[in-house]
């Protein structure tokens, strides 16, 4: 009991004294859109899921034409964007899941109580590595050096404006894998689609880390806003200090990223493991770990960097083209140790209740102790 004690004790004094060291000043240390008319990216919404070296990577972007609201007659025939992919998909793209995304949503914002033609790869151009039509969308996973891959988008209808080939031929240095999609909006209004309906789709890839591109949304547009949802193993959070302290990240803005917050974090619960495990292509999802949320909403100009996750779980970010894996194996020096174990979330809170309670109990013996010592001793002979 005593040897339980004394960890106990050795716990909370390590997160309080890291809790005080990291107050010190002295130690602080468009989508890539290619249209073909006039459309913005409207909002992008993506769920990472990472466990064991497996990323299920799941995107769905909304779109806008400035004259068609309603997916009248002005609406452009397609539409496309390129993405770059850390590595080769292990199985074929899918339909993501149909209600993940919605259900997602809902949870980290729950409602208030009672209320095309196939693409073809050109000789001496990017290797076709897979194809597959998903509903009004057609998916191209091609590789390639960036000269390469600009050939192709051109042969096969992107229109590629100067600002997405000098992005293109960046994010080529770093990884020669790239998603090509284009959304028929023709087939979408057949299927009674309205204009600017995403189209989720499934991605799964052999990975170290968890990674994202961010960079690429900022491509062509004012402002960027996207919804980030993670499925890892451990939370998320936006330093080592604070995950290997346990401090909740909820609320805290990305160092270095205006605009990007984690809004909201918990562990998963049945309800939404249920929901999301029973959804089309989403069998894989695990009953254990943890869904984050991170907003971004921030003007084009300030995204300037991808995204990778740590095996501690914490967000680093690196100027895009950057290497995918690189984004986080770049930054291992300055890490905290990795044998050094992160306490759980929400320990600093506990640790200064459990403080509190103690001053309140220190300081209620010592009242009782100086009544007991005030009261007047007896006479002899009383």
């Amino acid at each position: 009991m005593q040897m339980l004690l004394k960890k106990v004790v050795a716990c909370a004094l390590m997160a309080l004294g890291l809790l005080t060291i990291q107050t010190l000043p002295a130690l602080a240390c468009g989508g890539l859109i290619a249209p073909d008319g006039d459309v913005f990216l409207e909002r992008a919404a993506t769920l990472i899921a990472w466990h064991d070296g497996i990323e299920h990577y799941m995107t769905s972007f909304a779109y806008s034409a400035p004259n068609n609201t309603n997916g009248g007659s002005n609406a452009p025939s397609s539409l496309g964007w390129i993405v770059p992919l850390p590595s080769v998909p292990i199985s074929p793209i899918v339909e993501g899941g149909a209600w993940t995304l919605q259900r997602l949503d809902r949870e980290v914002h729950p409602p208030p109580p009672d209320t095309f033609p196939e693409a073809t790869a050109a000789s001496g151009s990017a290797d076709v590595l897979q194809q597959v039509q998903i509903e009004a969308l057609n998916v191209t996973v091609i590789r390639g050096s960036g000269d390469q891959v600009l050939q192709w988008a051109k042969q096969n209808g992107f229109a590629v404006n100067d600002e997405t080939t000098a992005h293109l031929l960046d994010y080529a240095k770093g990884s020669p894998i790239f998603m090509a999609a284009k959304y028929n909006t023709a087939i979408a209004q057949a299927r009674h689609q309205l204009s600017g309906d995403g189209v989720p789709i499934l991605i799964t890839m052999r990975t170290a880390h968890p990674w994202v591109p961010l960079e690429v949304l900022a491509l062509g547009n004012s402002d960027v806003h996207a919804d980030l949802y993670f499925l890892t193993d451990e939370p998320l959070n936006t330093s080592d200090m604070n995950a290997v302290i346990g401090q909740s990240a909820v609320g805290s803005q990305v160092p270095g990223a205006p605009g990007m917050q984690i809004a909201f974090q918990e562990q998963m619960n049945p309800s939404l493991y249920h929901d999301l495990s029973t959804d089309r292509n989403m069998s894989w999802v695990r009953p254990d770990g943890w869904l984050t949320y991170v907003s971004l909403d921030a003007s084009d100009n300030t995204v300037t960097y991808d995204m990778g996750i740590t095996p501690r779980g914490v967000i680093r970010l690196a100027p895009y083209g950057t290497a995918p894996m690189a984004v986080v194996d770049g930054t291992a020096a300055s890490a905290l140790p990795s044998w050094l174990p992160s306490l759980p979330i929400g320990t600093p809170e506990a640790v200064l209740i459990g403080l509190g309670v103690l001053g309140m109990i220190a300081l209620l013996i010592w009242l009782f102790r100086g009544k007991k010592s005030a009261k007047p001793a007896a006479l002899p002979g009383e």
